[in-house]
């Protein structure tokens, strides 16, 4: 077993949880909150400023310039000019890339796809759901009303979306943007899990064969 798995999700598909399944059953480490208490040790901001900033998008600043400074390195000037949000960003990037080069994990969002897109051994997951099923999950999950539900999901959502498509160079939950998209309403969380296991099998088979 050699595979980095990446999850992107929509909020309410249960792709956390079905992360958190499938590296219990393939025996690797999963990152999600982890991954923010990690990049807070390494990089020496304090846990809180990450959670404030994680996964959130923001409108100032170019990203091109985000990415001309990363290039360069921390000791250039334009890195102590630039926005909080992008420190945090470039933060979870350099603990993402730490991650992948220690062996195989799940990561969840974060846009660790992209972080990783140097790695040949990754497949990138994309999960999604019905929205009568995402409702109800996440009526259940924080006791809400439906509208309440809907309203958060639509939200949640919107951020996770704008946060992919500023700072990757994909677009967040379109197909062409990863390996495997699943609907998670189709199969259930387990379902999805023994799918991505399945999955992975054939991807370690395939790359082992085209690799001799």
């Amino acid at each position: 077993m050699n595979t980095i798995i990446t999850i992107g999700r929509q909020f309410g598909s249960g792709g956390r949880e079905i992360g958190l399944k499938v590296a219990e059953a393939l025996g690797i480490p999963c990152y999600d909150k982890e991954l923010l208490t990690r990049a807070a040790k390494e990089s020496g901001f304090c846990e809180e400023m990450l959670i404030n900033h994680d996964e959130r998008p923001t409108n100032s600043f170019l990203y091109n310039l985000v990415m001309d400074t990363y290039s360069f390195g921390y000791n250039s000037n334009s890195y102590s000019d630039m926005p909080i949000s992008h420190k945090v960003f470039l933060a979870q990037f350099d603990t993402i890339k730490k991650i992948g080069s220690e062996g195989p994990c799940v990561i969840v969002g974060r846009c660790a796809d992209y972080a990783l897109a140097d790695f040949d051994n990754v497949l990138n997951l994309f999960i999604f759901g019905d929205e009568k099923c995402k409702i109800k999950r996440i009526m259940e999950r924080f006791d809400l009303t439906e509208a309440k539900a809907k309203d958060m999901i639509n939200k949640k959502d919107k951020q996770r979306q704008s946060y992919y498509n500023y700072y990757s160079s994909k677009k967040w939950g379109r197909a062409d943007s990863y390996d495997l998209c699943i609907n998670s309403s189709k199969l259930g969380i387990d379902g999805c899990v023994n799918l991505i296991k399945q999955y992975v099998e054939d991807f370690e088979i395939y790359r082992e064969n085209n690799d001799k």
